[in-house]
């Protein structure tokens, strides 16, 4: 059988690397994403460093990346003026007794961004703000249940949450039970499961776009139905916030959830997170409301002046600078290219763009066109070996031109040898070790 393209791509230093990794960290990565588990066998590159678009392993290979940080590196790496503004911060002290005024300038910068909101608190990371969320949401209904959206991959790694994955073990079925879900843009599934528990769900929580533009008229039925039953609107802004519009998805389709949260991209990589909403509701976590105290978030790092400073920054980026437009000027010409390359070389059924513009995934078919892990595999690694790291086709605005069209070309010839494991009906050949695995699983 011919396996042209299988020549050895090696990482001798980042594979010794991964072995003290997991050595000491479970997993062998502080996320679950980015575990070597996620690449193909042998292939994971450890990271020395990174600046705009291009990260260089401990092997010395350079790369175009994709998906940084795991979409919060949106600006690209190392940014002059976020890191400027994290410079300022540095040397005057980065956490005290008190509040900074540094809270103050960013609460007013986030708002002024985001002027859906009334109220903003900051945390380190999404995880804290979706479960403050739903904390609030449960308090001031007098509700129980969580209804969250089952289509949509991750809200946190919260009970109420993390019992619904495979990866349940450790949580008490007590807990799960009171986590239900309805499907992405159908109303009518969410009212019958509404009406099923009524007077019993505290919130509907999602991210309010993803894969795929809302349905029309879905946002805001969704509005309406939590209106008439009752319950909190949440939108999960961590991916679609700064990428979709600079006030999120909630700015840019019009409809107004009653608390938001954002993370990823308003850092740039720094640790911040942010739970937005109504002020009748966020003031419940606070100290100027006659009712029963929420304990809704109070984290000793999460006003951070450094980080504080890096959003700060970042939103000034975006809004001076036409961060969004330039992101999805950017995916759309990579998008464009991908198709074409995968179009000319036979594979166009076969991996599959997907997303909007600012956000884009792509699919990996097999023969069937059924979703492989294998031919995931297999795409990577022709994807590694010709310096493009890419879990997704996720852009940051430090892409330039010339890194698209060159992305595009290494693309190309990854297809020419994905259309030969189809021809062969067997990809085995091109993947030199175990797949790639998914990372919601039961067994490791």
């Amino acid at each position: 059988m011919d396996t042209e393209g299988t020549e050895e791509f090696l990482l001798p230093r980042s594979r010794m690397a991964n072995e003290r990794l997991h050595a000491m960290i479970p997993g062998g990565a502080h996320t679950y994403a980015k575990g070597d588990d996620q690449y193909p066998e042998n292939l994971a590159p450890v990271i020395s460093h990174g600046r705009g678009a291009h990260v260089w392993d401990i092997d010395d290979n350079r790369y175009v990346e994709y998906g940084s940080g795991l979409r919060s590196v949106s600006l690209g790496h190392a940014h002059p003026r976020v890191i400027e503004a994290v410079r300022r911060e540095l040397d005057r002290g980065s956490n005290f007794v008190r509040p900074s005024i540094v809270e103050v300038e960013a609460a007013e910068r986030f708002l002024a961004t985001v002027p859906t909101a009334e109220m903003v608190k900051f945390a380190k990371n999404g995880s804290d703000v979706t479960t403050a969320a739903v904390r609030l949401a449960r308090a001031v209904t007098g509700r129980p249940r969580v209804a969250i959206c089952g289509d949509h991959p991750f809200f946190s790694v919260d009970d109420w949450f993390i019992g619904t994955t495979p990866m349940s073990a450790g949580i008490p079925t007590t807990t799960t039970e009171l986590t239900v879900a309805f499907p992405y843009g159908d109303l009518a599934a969410t009212e019958e499961l509404l009406t099923r528990y009524q007077d019993e769900v505290a919130c509907l929580i999602l991210e309010p776009a993803g894969h795929t533009e809302p349905p029309p008229g879905y946002l805001a039925g969704l509005r309406e139905l939590a209106d008439r039953h009752g319950c909190v609107l949440i939108f999960d802004e961590m991916i679609t916030g700064l990428r979709w519009s600079e006030a999120g998805a909630q700015g840019l389709y019009g409809v107004v959830p009653d608390l938001s949260t954002f993370g990823k991209a308003l850092g740039n990589g720094f640790a911040i997170s942010a739970l937005a909403g109504r002020r009748d509701l966020m003031e419940r976590g606070g100290l100027r409301h006659s009712g029963d105290r929420v304990f809704l978030l109070s984290t000793t790092h999460g006003a951070e002046t450094h980080s504080l400073a890096a959003a700060m920054a970042v939103l000034t980026t975006y809004v001076e600078e036409g961060v969004t437009a330039r992101l999805h000027t950017l995916g759309e010409r990579l998008a464009a290219g991908v198709r074409d390359a995968a179009a000319g070389m036979g594979v166009g059924d076969h991996i599959v763009v997907q997303g909007r513009a600012s956000n884009l995934v792509f699919a990996t078919l097999d023969e069937n066109r059924q979703p492989s892990q294998q031919y995931r595999t297999l795409f990577l690694r022709r994807l590694l070996a010709g310096g493009v790291l890419a879990p997704s086709f996720v852009v940051s605005s430090a892409l330039s031109d010339a890194d698209i069209d060159y992305t595009v070309d290494v693309v190309a010839q990854a297809c020419a040898v994905y259309r030969k494991a189809l021809d062969a009906a067997d990809p085995t050949p091109w993947l030199a070790g175990r797949p790639v695995k998914p990372v919601f699983r039961r067994r490791a």
